[in-house]
């Protein structure tokens, strides 16, 4: 099925984007998309790299490096609930601030 027609705005570091996307991965764009922004938020709240484009490259770095040791090393059920755990207080910071300042 062709995807003409089949896209999605999604919102990742203030940037709106426009993404081909078939009705039944709507759901996993939608969490990748919250994953990618949480891995950027992280990094950029180090304070040690500026710019989106650079954000975005540590993030992908990131979460690659993760993926490999996954994939080399097995899964770590723990860590990954500790990451998600950070990763959700880290969007709650960000939501807080983000309503603090409407």
């Amino acid at each position: 099925m062709p995807l003409e027609g089949k896209s999605l705005n999604v919102n990742i570091m203030g940037r709106e984007f426009r993404i081909a996307c078939p009705d039944d991965e709507r759901q996993q764009l939608l969490d990748a998309v919250a994953h990618l922004n949480g891995k950027m938020r992280e990094v950029q709240n180090t304070g040690k790299v500026l710019g989106n484009e650079r954000i975005a490259i540590m993030a992908a770095l990131n979460m690659a490096h993760e993926l490999l040791t996954a994939r080399t090393s097995g899964f770590d059920t723990s860590g990954f609930k500790r990451r998600i755990e950070s990763m959700q207080m880290t969007l709650d910071q960000v939501i807080s601030r983000q309503d603090q300042a409407q």
